[in-house]
């Protein structure tokens, strides 16, 4: 009785693997009507897979291109082949084969050359010549069937494969969740082998660039006005206030500098993104701060005629600074979310507390240095004339 139970549950642990592997999906046992493919390949993201057949001397390349998981006629369906064979970006440029299921028959397939990361997929020509162009959407898998004619000598290339939501009829901007990030890779056309992306560079550059700049314009130098517009209105924190301002506003310009550094690099390095008023108030943050440097050295005696005048300057351009920093950074998530969607939403966030709560401590220490300034002054209306502390300033600020 023992032994037969035994082998019952050996047999049907033996027959639920057989089971279970033979309806796990891959290329391999995937199959088309009249159509034969020399090598296929399971895609590593969005479910998807590649059947094809590559004649190297003629550059012939005929490919299956089969995404499963499209439970509905509102997406759209897209693979690509990248000529600049870039990994970072991979969309900008790429020669795209677009399928949109349709729910009264065979889904509409055409071309769309790629050329910016806002794209609605626009019907056009591509730069491979291309024939037998269609599409099939059957038990929620979309398959598109292509014959291209690759340049001489080609053995791999960078290609991408996407899909993405229908506003109508008209193709929407794909999610930005790290598989649809994720789908792209070098292809060997020969063995079949592939590359994946290893980490996301540009990626990285993107957040460095954004760290040092929000630290440097976005709170360092709104802290350094901070303290130089209320902490010298306290006698024991002379000249303290004055060495601490100059730290921030001084560390602010050197980090800023290389923040405006990495963003030239990064927006050389993204074609296709609209980033020319986010460059331009950059740089002119650096102007700014560089005239704020030179005005330093140009700084006359407390006692000069003209330090007035230099007082009135210094602290325009230093609140112009301010105010334009602000708004770039908040002109950099803008920019950003054009390209990534929603990623960096956490990153704003945390910055609008950040800026939030230094607004707070200036409005909180405007009213309570006005306080201190009017008592002072009623304290010294008491006092005789000529009295005026030892340092013959009194309670008033001393000028920077």
């Amino acid at each position: 009785m023992g032994s037969s139970m035994l082998r019952l549950v050996l047999g049907l642990s033996v027959l639920s693997c057989v089971l279970v592997t033979s309806s796990a999906q891959t290329c391999r046992n995937q199959t088309f009507s009249n159509r034969v493919f020399a090598t296929c390949r399971d895609l590593p993201q969005l479910t998807a897979y590649l059947h094809w057949t590559y004649d190297q001397a003629s550059g012939r390349l005929e490919i299956a291109f089969k995404h499963a998981g499209i439970t509905s006629t509102n997406r759209w369906v897209a693979w690509a082949i990248n000529p600049r064979n870039t990994l970072d970006p991979a969309m900008i440029g790429a020669q795209a084969l677009v399928a949109i299921p349709q729910s009264n028959g065979s889904p509409r397939a055409y071309a769309s050359s790629i050329t910016s990361t806002s794209t609605t997929l626009e019907e056009g020509a591509i730069s491979y010549p291309l024939s037998g162009l269609s599409a099939t959407f059957e038990n929620n898998e979309v398959t598109i069937f292509a014959t291209l004619t690759l340049p001489n000598g080609t053995t791999s290339f960078v290609h991408v494969w996407q899909d993405g939501p229908l506003s109508g009829t008209t193709p929407r901007e794909h999610s930005h969740e790290t598989s649809h990030q994720n789908s792209k890779e070098i292809l060997d056309l020969l063995s079949g082998s592939s590359t994946q992306p290893t980490g996301n560079s540009r990626q990285r550059r993107r957040n460095t660039h954004g760290v040092l700049n929000a630290v440097s314009w976005g709170i360092l130098m709104p802290t350094g006005a901070i303290i130089a517009r209320y902490l010298k209105v306290f006698k024991s924190a002379d000249p303290t206030w004055f060495y601490l301002h100059i730290t921030c506003q001084a560390s602010a310009y050197i980090v800023g500098v290389s923040g405006l550094g990495t963003g030239l690099k990064l927006g050389s390095d993204s074609e296709g993104v609209d980033y020319d008023t986010h460059r331009a108030l950059g740089i002119v943050l650096v102007c700014l701060g560089t005239l704020q440097v030179f005005a330093l050295f140009l700084r006359p005696n407390k006692d000069h005629k003209y330090r007035v005048y230099w007082n009135v300057y210094h602290h325009l351009v230093g609140y112009a600074t301010i105010i334009i920093s602000v708004v770039n950074i908040f002109e950099g998530f803008e920019t950003i979310e054009k390209y990534v969607g929603d990623r960096y939403n956490s990153w704003k966030h945390a910055y609008i507390g950040i800026i939030g709560a230094l607004a707070g401590i200036a409005v909180f220490l405007e009213a309570f240095t006005w306080i201190i300034v009017f008592k002072r002054r009623k304290s010294e209306n008491k006092i005789p004339h000529g009295a005026n502390g030892a340092n013959g300033y009194g309670s008033r600020p001393q000028q920077v």
